[in-house]
């Protein structure tokens, strides 16, 4: 069995075991263990910050459960941190992990098309930030694939434009900003 989305089994197809819904309280030590147990560090505090955000509208945290397995996670968050975004008013896609052993099955897409539906569905827009070190290559190629552009202002470091002939360290603070329409 080969595990490539749309690859069937049987009479399923792989993308039929995978559930994205949005956060519930109930989740949140669910959460916090299963990212320890893979190795991702995410504070309890954190999670609860998640959680109460969630509750004021000011992000949308969506899970991706692989039969009944978290799989990953992303946020929308309804105001970014990234200035030009906040300025526009554009939501931003934030901390989006598919857990290794769920890599390569769709996760990833279905999540993103659940988030930006309601991105789009309300802002008319939504942007994401990626990272420019090679850890990010598969998100870089998935976000190009999405039909995502970038603002125009080149990569960011810290969120501030990096000015030509400045030297910053390829961190994950080292970031490409990117936008998606309707």
């Amino acid at each position: 069995m080969k595990t490539n989305q749309g690859q069937e089994v049987g009479d399923l197809q792989m993308e039929d075991f995978i559930h994205i819904r949005q956060m519930t309280l109930d989740d949140i030590e669910m959460i916090h263990q299963v990212f320890n147990d893979h190795d991702i560090e995410r504070d309890i505090d954190y999670i609860l910050k998640c959680w109460d955000e969630n509750e004021s509208g000011a992000r949308i945290t969506l899970l991706a459960f692989y039969k009944d397995q978290l799989a990953g996670s992303l946020h929308l968050l309804s105001t970014s941190f990234y200035p030009p975004f906040a300025q526009q008013g554009i939501p931003e896609v934030n901390d989006f992990n598919v857990f290794d052993p769920f890599k390569r099955l769709g996760i990833g897409n279905r999540l993103m098309d659940a988030i930006e539906t309601i991105a789009i569905e309300k802002y008319g827009k939504v942007g994401i930030g990626v990272g420019m070190h090679i850890y990010y290559g598969p998100a870089q190629r998935l976000y190009a694939k999405r039909g995502y552009l970038p603002d125009g202002r080149g990569v960011t470091y810290h969120n501030e434009v990096v000015m030509p002939f400045t030297n910053v360290c390829a961190d994950n603070d080292l970031v490409l900003y990117m936008t998606k329409e309707r």
